[in-house]
């Protein structure tokens, strides 16, 4: 029996699928309008598949191009406009950004170096990515930092696999690597206004509905302690709990990395360009706030950046005079190797969203959140939180936000209390989705290295966001109202 349901387990995860979109259509447990019925049972469909790994998840992302149109939900000219959403550009140009830095191997030095600086302990290695992604992308855009990070960390996990010792578990090693990647860009980017796009949604939406705001200051007051307090959980959750790597210290791991920097010399020329572009690219997202309010020719954004960076690459000679005179530091031929499902499937995630926000379905969540409100606000912030976190992972967090705001808004100014109560634990759910790579764009970036199964992202995430919901709970009711009394 048990070799029948593994002869036939993709046939399994397919048939369960469709029967969860059987029962949601047809018994509506939530009592929803037709066509939110029918988009919210498609969304069950698509995410179950995903679960289930019943087809690959690229090949599920193509099925709102399929049913929608045909099931009168949206026109293909529509639903098509999440496939070319400037987020999935964004993914574009940072993947090719990190193929440029690993074909000259500039990624090789700067791992040998940070192991250099942290030691080959795995647990000291792992601590000190977490820490440098969460600071770093408390300032820049948390898809950026990820987008930067990532050939770092793969190029480390090479480095440490082929010198390690056999006891230890490579296994978890580089899959707490990975995770922990696009967790601390998560996280990190909770402490600051500008660290990821809910945080500026909210703001908006503040400045648009009351009299009073929050400043960037009483915002880090609030939420770099707590963003702080989540990187070191994640360490310890990851490595202390979950995956233990048991990668002890090398002497001859060290003695290799040294002779592998001497081995290497200089930064050699197609080095230096790459690692000009790249920081380029980087000095851009970091100042593009301060380039669009002192001009007004051109106004840039995240995406626009990475493509530029990319386009780049393209153009630049890489400087092998001798060899090849015609070679740019990268060619269309480097391209081969890209994750292009990857884009696939964050734009299927995008058109499921859309779909969802489209049929009103927020609007009914509001309403739910609502019929819990009572005198007891921790359990009110804790319910705001539970269901902010857990519907990221299907949904844009800044789309969740945009939507979710004036709901919960209203919400707290029916119950006569600070609506930043209920507001800020919303807003900083939506970032903190850990279960799905389609829950954050950091969450997707490293999803597509190949060393994270869907089955461990998902159980990972699972402990990961509970921890998220307890502790915004907690950091709002007990900090906020010391922090910022009278709104």
């Amino acid at each position: 029996m048990k070799g029948f349901f593994k002869k036939y387990k993709k046939e399994a995860a397919l048939i369960s699928g469709l029967l969860l979109c059987l029962f949601f259509f047809f018994a509506n447990p939530l009592a929803l309008d037709p066509k939110a019925k029918l988009v919210l049972s498609l969304a069950v469909l698509m995410i179950s598949w995903w679960v289930l790994d019943a087809m690959p998840l690229p090949v599920v992302a193509l099925i709102p191009l399929i049913l929608y149109p045909l099931l009168n939900i949206n026109t293909i000219k529509e639903i098509s406009k999440a496939y070319s959403d400037s987020i999935i550009y964004l993914f574009m140009g940072g993947f090719f950004l990190g193929m440029a830095i690993e074909k000259w191997h500039l990624h090789k030095r700067i791992a040998l170096s940070i192991i250099k600086f942290t030691g080959t302990n795995g647990n000291n290695i792992i601590l000190g990515f977490i820490l440098s992604t969460g600071f770093i992308s408390m300032w820049l855009s948390n898809t950026a930092t990820t987008m930067m990070m990532y050939p770092i960390g793969a190029s480390v996990i090479h480095v440490i696999s082929k010198h390690a010792d056999p006891k230890a578990n490579i296994k978890n090693f580089s899959l707490t690597l990975m995770m922990s990647l696009a967790y601390a860009s998560n996280f990190g980017g909770i402490a600051t206004v500008i660290g990821t796009p809910p945080n500026v949604a909210y703001i908006s939406h503040l400045n648009a509905h009351y009299k009073h705001g929050i400043d960037f200051m009483n915002w880090m007051l609030l939420c770099a302690p707590l963003a702080i307090v989540l990187l070191f959980v994640l360490y310890l959750v990851m490595v202390k709990w979950l995956y233990p790597n048991r990668l002890a210290h090398s002497i001859e791991g060290k003695q290799f990395i040294d002779s592998e920097l001497k081995e290497m010399g200089k930064l050699s020329r197609q080095e230096k360009r790459v690692l000009i572009v790249f920081c380029s690219t980087a000095f851009l997202w970091i100042t593009k706030d301060i380039i669009n309010s002192s001009q007004k020719l051109f106004q840039l954004d995240d995406s626009i950046i990475a493509l530029l960076g990319a386009v780049s690459l393209f153009i630049v000679p890489s400087g092998r005079d001798k060899e090849e005179p015609e070679e740019r530091l990268l060619e269309w031929a480097d391209t081969k190797n890209m994750a292009w499902g990857i884009l696939l499937l964050f734009g299927g995630g995008i058109a499921m969203a859309k779909s969802l926000e489209d049929a009103k379905l927020m609007e009914n969540l509001g309403q739910y959140i609502a019929g819990f409100a009572t005198n007891n606000i921790l359990v009110l912030i804790f319910i705001v939180t539970l269901i902010s976190v857990f519907l990221s992972e299907v949904m844009s967090n800044i789309a969740q936000v945009i939507v979710m705001a004036p709901v919960i808004s209203a919400v707290a100014d029916a119950l006569h209390i600070n609506p930043l109560l209920l507001g800020i634990p919303m807003t900083l759910g939506a970032s903190c989705a850990s279960m799905m790579p389609m829950g954050t764009p950091p969450n997707a970036i490293v999803f597509a290295s190949g060393h994270i199964k869907l089955n461990q992202m998902i159980k990972t995430g699972f402990v990961l966001n509970i921890i998220c919901v307890i502790l915004i709970t907690l950091f709002s009711w007990l900090l906020l109202p010391l922090i910022i009394p009278n709104f």
